[in-house]
């Protein structure tokens, strides 16, 4: 920006603003107030663009009700429309974590949309008496109103994005489950040898357990956070939003966002409720969970590759030590695994702002966005870096399986049915004790014949998965 300046005023006084800025006098103050982060709005475009959403059915509702003259409307959905599109947002410096309940996120918004639709009424920026960014853009809205609503816009437009990185992730697993449907292992539980299954099973049930985390991630989207408070303004009674307006704003931002954006029955309760916030929030724990489960096992199965389970190959991805040639680690499930510890630790500052809400507000709403903006953001880029940098180059190593397989003692299961428990535990014992393998000791015994032992340690049909299972 220039060195020049324009001088704007507010409750405490003038103060010189860049000329070129579209920022104004309360963002300016913000910036200089909230060193926290070090992460400006801007670094989250869904919330520029809800932002924007939100002002621009505002001030339609505000038209359809009489009270915003036509030019300024104009103004405003140019401005409005130019956010939606990724311009202007190098204007949004405020700190993400600020104080005031998201007041400097709301007014930063408003003036940069006060600017700049100055601009398209072929005025100049700063000349409010035109198009002011609180009796306009602000016009029949509080921050506590605007604010949240905005908030639960950018959610549910990133969780779209989300939601489809899983499912390219979810697909590139079920693609390795079809690949390896044919290679034999040892299941092992409590990391003990357990009994035969399919490599293929491995991936396919890593796949469907974390395709089911989608439904709750697109219901709690569709149901929580399509409510909107808009038109409660300060607290939810509707101070200076006159009648119509309410269900005028939900109706526009149902229309620009294709949303089932719908008004909230209690105002006075959703302007001091964040529990969309929270439920959202648990989905997300709950997928850290289960993918970090998912990168532990492709590290233990991948562990070696001489002394380790080796069953499956990672892409190598670069060198693994500053000291130890040769070591390759398998760094994509290790970073992977960090998002999900970050997830979690996120919700948990969810959980701890949405319970600090009092009365008529709850003022922790940007600590409750920022984790939230965050984990969705480290999710997808993780997804697609599992998707591209590993799942899709994994290849397995056949003979490891297969030997294991013949060595493990875990086949003794399926011959419960035939010899007995007992009996089967004395087999396991001596195959334990000698080294010897189960089928080798069932020949040297004369326990059962060839073709006996061929059709009960079928591991193919050990593997087999019962009809209607």
């Amino acid at each position: 920006m220039s060195s020049a300046t324009r001088i704007e005023h507010d409750l405490l006084g003038e103060k010189a603003v860049p000329a070129d800025a579209y920022y104004g006098v309360q963002t300016a103050r913000a910036m200089e107030n909230f060193h926290i982060t070090g992460v400006p709005i801007s670094q989250y475009p869904a919330l520029i663009k809800a932002l924007a959403i939100v002002k621009m059915a505002a001030a339609r509702a505000n038209h359809d009700v009489g009270q915003l003259d036509g030019a300024i409307l104009k103004g405003i959905e140019g401005a409005c429309r130019e956010l939606m599109e990724g311009k202007l947002h190098d204007q949004f410096m405020v700190d993400v974590v600020q104080g005031g309940a998201g007041t400097s996120t709301n007014m930063n918004a408003n003036e940069v949309i006060a600017n700049r639709a100055l601009e398209l009424m072929g005025k100049q920026k700063g000349a409010y008496s035109f198009c002011d960014p609180h009796d306009h853009v602000n016009m029949a809205q509080s921050t506590n109103d605007a604010y949240p609503s905005a908030l639960h816009v950018a959610v549910a437009l990133q969780n779209k994005d989300l939601v489809e990185e899983i499912r390219l992730l979810v697909a590139s697993m079920k693609r390795k489950g079809e690949e390896f449907k044919s290679i034999l292992k040892m299941g092992r539980t409590q990391l003990q040898d357990a009994v035969p299954m399919s490599l293929g099973q491995e991936f396919t049930a890593w796949a469907n357990s974390l395709e089911d985390e989608i439904m709750p991630l697109e219901r709690v989207a569709e149901v929580a956070l399509t409510e909107t408070n808009m038109g409660g303004t300060a607290i939810g009674t509707g101070l200076n939003a006159v009648a119509g307006y309410s269900e005028a704003c939900a109706r526009h931002m149902a229309e620009i966002t294709g949303m089932p954006i719908h008004l909230a029955p209690d105002l006075v309760e959703a302007t001091q409720d964040t529990q969309a916030f929270v439920l959202y929030s648990s989905v997300l724990k709950s997928m850290a969970i289960k993918l970090s489960k998912i990168c532990n096992d492709l590290r233990l199965l991948s562990s070696g590759p001489r002394a380790g389970l080796s069953e499956i190959n990672l892409p190598a991805m670069q060198p693994g030590s500053s000291i130890m040639p040769g070591k390759v680690n398998p760094v994509i499930p290790e970073v992977v695994n960090q998002v999900c510890f970050r997830a979690i630790g996120n919700d948990l500052t969810v959980t701890l702002a949405a319970e600090a809400g009092q009365l008529e507000l709850n003022v922790m709403e940007p600590v409750i966005i920022y984790p939230i903006l965050e984990s969705q953001t480290m999710f997808m880029n993780a997804a697609r870096t599992l998707r591209e940098f590993c799942i899709d180059g994994i290849t397995a190593n056949e003979d490891v399986c297969r030997q294991y397989i013949e060595r493990s003692i875990g086949v003794v299961t399926a011959l419960n049915p035939v010899l007995g428990y007992d009996k089967c535990t004395e087999l396991a014992a001596e195959a334990l004790k000698t080294n010897k393998g189960i089928v080798e000791l069932i020949r040297e015994k004369g326990i059962l014949s060839e073709d006996q032992i061929a059709d009960l340690l079928d591991p193919a049909k050990m593997t087999a998965v019962p009809s209607g299972a």
